[in-house]
């Protein structure tokens, strides 16, 4: 933290930083601290936020805030009680995992959401499942909204990065047909060798193995933290690949053009991200049908969705979308014209409605 911030933290530590201001005059977005996908989604809210002529501060804020206002983009801040003391406003992103499924994190966290209830003014889901999963919880469906899980075009649609010159410094043949895959599928923040099944990491080398058999000229472009399970099986599968443990979210941007395919192989999901990402930089998606993706492709138009756990249609959607390069071109145009119908501020009315009566003027 610069040192300038101390003295003021300690001055406004006994009273909360609420006694600065107005109640409810402030709000504080702030991601899990990771600096991947959630920071990311934090950062964009604090701009539509500022967008929308609120006051906002920044994550640093959080601890010391009294009757301000707290929205999380992580719901496992849900287990942090002390947000919902100090008669703040609090909201949250609630993107996956229902209870019952035998994950102890995400019953944990619908526990929370049914235990405060009455406090917490605003959730945010990224699609209808969902949103059925907060409203059981016990939540008033007025305080639910939906808004998609948005794209920055202006990132992903304008790497300046070309198609040979990136594939030449990552030491990928140009002859190659390239499968991505960018995204955290091992359980916590270390090597990552114990997958995170509800991501499908089996899944993925499981199909990406098939195709190798099929293309001998297949390869693998894999980002992400926490990869360690999907690399020690693709050697195992003899499948070649490169892994980028890149320093930040933002720098996924231009590893799309080196990609001839996105492929999302997950049990459920919030967005992922990848979905808007990869139509933003003019990839083919092949999705499973999971989170905001049944809301968003169109199969055939936009992208293209197989069953949760169909590796057979998966392999087989992978082989004709690199087979028919020609009426692939369609559906990828389709695909920016629906990353950019999800932008942030393509939802800025969205938004208008999330913060009103959250936050106030």
């Amino acid at each position: 933290m610069p040192g300038g911030d101390r003295p003021v933290l300690r001055s406004v530590a006994a009273k909360g930083v609420g006694c600065l201001w107005r109640p409810h005059t402030r709000v504080c977005v702030r991601g899990d601290g990771a600096g991947w996908v959630l920071s990311r989604e934090a950062q964009s809210l604090q701009g539509v936020a500022k967008s929308l002529g609120l006051g906002v501060l920044s994550a640093r804020w959080a601890p010391f805030l009294h009757r301000q206002c707290v929205f999380s983009t992580d719901q496992f801040a849900l287990l942090n009680d002390r947000y919902f003391t100090a008669e703040n406003r609090y909201a949250v992103s609630y993107f996956h995992g229902r209870p019952g499924q035998g994950v102890a994190e995400f019953d944990r966290c619908h526990a929370q959401l049914k235990r405060f209830k009455n406090h917490i003014w605003r959730v945010h889901v990224s699609h209808r499942a969902m949103e059925r999963v907060v409203c059981e919880s016990g939540i008033a469906p007025e305080r639910v909204r939906r808004i998609p899980i948005a794209v920055d075009c202006d990132l992903f649609a304008s790497s300046h990065w070309k198609r040979d010159t990136l594939r030449q410094s990552l030491g990928i043949p140009e002859s190659a047909v390239v499968i991505g895959s960018f995204q955290k599928d091992g359980v916590g923040w270390g090597d990552g060798l114990e997958p995170k099944l509800i991501k499908g990491p089996d899944i993925l080398v499981r199909v990406l193995a098939r195709l190798r058999a099929r293309l001998p000229e297949l390869f693998v472009l894999l980002s992400g933290p926490a990869r360690g399970y999907v690399r020690r099986e693709l050697d195992k599968a003899g499948v070649p690949y490169r892994h980028l443990d890149l320093p930040s979210y933002e720098a996924v941007a231009g590893l799309y053009r080196a990609l001839d395919l996105y492929l999302v192989t997950s049990r459920e999901e919030g967005g992922p991200k990848a979905v808007l990402e990869s139509m933003a930089s003019g990839v083919p998606l092949i999705s499973t049908r999971v989170g905001q993706a049944t809301e968003l492709v169109e199969h055939g138009r936009n992208g293209w969705l197989v069953d949760v756990g169909d590796e057979d249609a998966l392999v087989a959607q992978a082989e004709w979308v690199l087979g028919h390069p020609a009426e692939v071109e369609p559906v990828k145009t389709a695909g920016r014209a629906t990353a950019a119908q999800n932008t942030y501020a393509a939802q800025r009315p969205l938004w208008r409605e999330f913060f009103a009566g959250f936050v106030e003027p």
